[in-house]
C-alpha cells in the first residue's frame, strides 16, 4: 500500500510543477464531473463536537475505485498554533476492496478546492474578468488566486481579513504571481469593483461576509466557505439575484449558502448543479449582466480526482512510500499467523 506523506506531496509538486499539477485537476474534475452517472454518491456524514466538525466523505466510482477523506473545520484552531482544517484520505480498488493508497489531504484538499473554484470560474465568469477580491486570507487562498490566473487574465487582487497577520502572510505569499494587490481594510472596499469574488472564511456562523448592496452586475462570486449546517457567508437577498451553481444538491441544500431556504425554494434557487455546466447541458453564464455564483462545499467527487491524479502521478515519479498495512499470507484465512510465530 502506498503511504503519500506531506513531504511526498511537496516532493511531486516540486518536481511536477504547481500550474502544471492544478491543470491536470481540472481536467480529472472534467473528467469526473462529466461521468457523474458513474458515482455512487450521498451527502457527507458529519459529527458536530466542541468547536468544531469531523466529517466523512466517501464515494464509489462503479467502475474502479472508492475513496473517502476525514476532515475536520475547527476555527479556533490557530488560537493554539493548529491549523482550522486538516485530513485525510484514502483510494481503494473495488474489484477486491483493497485500499491502494493512504494519502495526506491537507494540501490535496487546498489544491482540489483552488482547482475546482478555477473550473467554475472557467465556466461562469465573464471572459474579460480580471480583478479578483478574495475575502479570507488563510490557508487556502494563494492556492485560489493560482487556480484563478490559469482560467483568466488576473490582473488585481484585492484581499481582507479580520487578522491581519494572515494578510501579512497572504502579500509575503503573493510577491511573484504578477497581480497588482491591494490590500483592503474591509470586505466591502475589497468587493467594490471586482469582476470576481471568492469568500473562503473559517467562521462557523450565518454571517454576512458579503452584503447585497456590495454586488454589482456582471460579477462572478465564488462562496467556499459556508460548508457545513448554520455556517453561511452571504445576505440571503444575493442568491434570488444570481444564477445559482452547486456540487451536488442534496450536500448543498444542508450545507450551502441555500440552506437558508426551504427546500422548495432552494430548488427553484438553484440553476444547475457542477455536472450540467461540464457536459455542456446548461450554460454557466447568459449575459453580461448577470450574477452568477457557486454555492461550492466540496464534495467527495473532487477528492476522489485529487487522490485518483496523485496515486498515477506517484506511480509514474515513483513518489511516495510501500508500506505493510494490510496482512500478506500464505493462507489468507490464517490471520493468527501474523501474530504468532509458531503458526506457518
Amino acid at each position: 500500500m502506498k503511504i503519500i506523506t506531506i513531504e511526498s506531496v511537496a516532493q511531486l509538486i516540486q518536481q511536477y510543477g504547481l500550474d502544471n499539477y492544478i491543470k491536470d485537476l481540472m481536467k480529472a474534475l472534467k473528467r469526473d464531473f462529466g461521468r457523474w452517472d458513474s458515482f455512487t454518491k450521498m451527502p457527507r456524514p458529519a459529527m458536530h463536537v466542541p468547536g468544531g466538525v469531523l466529517e466523512l466523505m466517501p464515494i464509489c466510482d462503479n467502475d474502479k475505485y472508492y475513496t473517502f477523506k476525514y476532515v475536520n473545520c475547527h476555527p479556533k484552531n490557530p488560537l493554539t498554533g493548529k491549523m482550522t482544517v486538516v485530513a485525510t484520505g484514502q483510494l481503494s480498488r473495488i474489484d477486491n476492496g483493497y485500499p491502494l493508497m493512504f494519502s495526506e489531504m491537507t494540501i490535496l484538499t487546498a489544491l482540489r478546492t483552488a482547482a475546482t473554484s478555477a473550473l467554475a470560474t472557467d465556466l461562469m465568469a465573464r471572459k474579460n474578468a480580471k480583478v479578483v477580491a478574495i475575502i479570507g486570507t488563510g490557508a487556502q487562498s494563494e492556492f485560489q488566486i493560482k487556480g484563478l490566473q490559469l482560467v483568466r487574465k488576473i490582473t488585481e487582487v484585492r484581499y481582507f481579513d479580520i487578522d491581519k497577520k494572515a494578510m501579512d502572510k497572504f502579500e509575503k505569499n503573493m510577491k511573484g504571481m504578477k497581480v497588482q494587490l491591494v490590500r483592503c481594510k474591509s470586505a466591502e472596499e475589497a468587493v467594490k469593483g471586482a469582476d470576481i469574488i471568492t469568500v473562503v472564511t473559517a467562521c462557523k456562523a450565518n454571517v454576512h461576509v458579503i452584503k447585497n448592496a456590495w454586488v454589482k452586475e456582471g460579477v462572478h462570486i465564488n462562496a467556499l466557505g459556508g460548508d457545513t449546517i448554520n455556517k453561511t457567508e452571504l445576505e440571503k437577498s444575493i442568491l434570488p439575484r444570481s444564477r445559482v451553481v452547486v456540487e451536488y444538491f442534496d450536500q448543498s441544500f444542508i450545507e450551502g449558502e441555500i440552506q437558508k431556504f426551504s427546500e422548495k425554494v432552494a430548488r427553484k434557487l438553484v440553476y444547475a448543479e457542477m455536472h450540467e455546466l461540464v457536459n455542456g447541458k446548461k450554460k454557466g453564464r447568459a449575459n453580461e449582466n448577470e450574477i452568477t455564483l457557486f454555492d461550492s462545499v466540496g464534495i467527495g467527487l473532487e477528492d476522489y480526482s485529487v487522490l485518483r491524479l496523485t496515486y498515477e502521478l506517484s506511480e509514474k515519479y515513483h513518489i511516495g512510500e510501500d508500506r505493510n498495512l494490510i496482512p500478506s499470507m500464505r493462507d489468507p484465512k490464517n490471520l493468527m499467523s501474523i501474530v504468532r510465530k509458531d503458526i506457518k
